[in-house]
C-alpha cells in the first residue's frame, strides 16, 4: 500500500480485514475466522448480537480486543491509538428477539480512522441514531452497512442513515438473500 491507502477485505458477514500503510491490521465484528492464513490482527471489534458478530475465545495472541457492549452496565468506551489508525466507537441501542427486551448501548458503531479517511461500520444497527450520536460519529468517507431488511433496520430506515452520513463508499454487508440486497440498491439508487 502508498502512504494514503488504505485495503478493505471483506472477510464473511459483517466481517472486514482494514489493513494500513504501515500492515496494521483492524478486523471488525470478529468471529475468529479469518481465512486459511494464520494472521494475528492488532485489534479486533466484536458486537454482542450473536455468533456472527462475536466469540466468546478471541485468539489470545491478539493485543486488542474491543467488545462493543457493556460491562457491568457501563457503555463501551474506545478510544484507541494505534499510530496509523484510530479505532473510536459510539454505542447504539439493541433490542432483542422479535423486537422485544431492549439493551442501552447493546451495540457499537465503530470508526476507523486510517490513511486520511474515516471509516464506519455499523454492525448491528437497530435504530436510527440521535443526532447526538451522528454528531460524534461525523462524516464517514467509507461506511459498511447491514443490509437484511429485519434483523436489523427496514431498509428504507437504514437508506436513510447512509444518506445522512453522507459516505463516499457504501459498502453493504449484514445480508441473507439477493433480495435484500437488491431492494436495498434500488433504495439508494432512487
Amino acid at each position: 500500500l502508498q502512504e494514503n491507502e488504505v485495503l478493505i477485505r471483506y472477510l464473511d458477514h459483517a466481517s472486514f480485514a482494514i489493513v494500513t500503510p504501515d500492515g496494521t491490521v483492524a478486523v471488525t465484528d470478529y468471529t475468529g475466522y479469518l481465512g486459511t492464513r494464520d494472521v494475528v490482527p492488532d485489534v479486533v471489534t466484536m458486537n454482542n448480537v450473536h455468533s456472527t458478530h462475536w466469540t466468546a475465545a478471541p485468539d489470545p495472541r491478539i493485543p486488542e480486543i474491543l467488545r462493543g457492549w457493556p460491562t457491568n452496565g457501563i457503555a463501551a468506551q474506545h478510544r484507541l491509538d494505534l499510530g496509523s489508525m484510530l479505532v473510536r466507537n459510539v454505542t447504539t441501542d439493541t433490542r432483542g428477539p422479535f423486537g422485544e427486551g431492549a439493551l442501552k448501548d447493546g451495540n457499537s458503531i465503530f470508526i476507523f480512522e486510517v490513511a486520511g479517511l474515516c471509516i464506519g461500520h455499523l454492525s448491528h444497527l437497530h435504530q436510527i441514531p440521535s443526532e447526538a450520536q451522528y454528531a460524534a460519529i461525523g462524516r464517514l468517507d467509507v461506511v459498511m452497512v447491514p443490509v437484511d431488511g429485519g434483523y436489523t433496520m427496514r431498509l428504507e430506515d437504514m437508506a436513510g442513515v447512509v444518506r445522512r452520513l453522507r459516505s463516499s463508499v457504501v459498502i453493504p454487508m449484514h445480508w441473507f438473500s439477493q433480495a435484500s440486497l437488491q431492494a436495498f440498491l434500488a433504495e439508494m439508487s432512487s
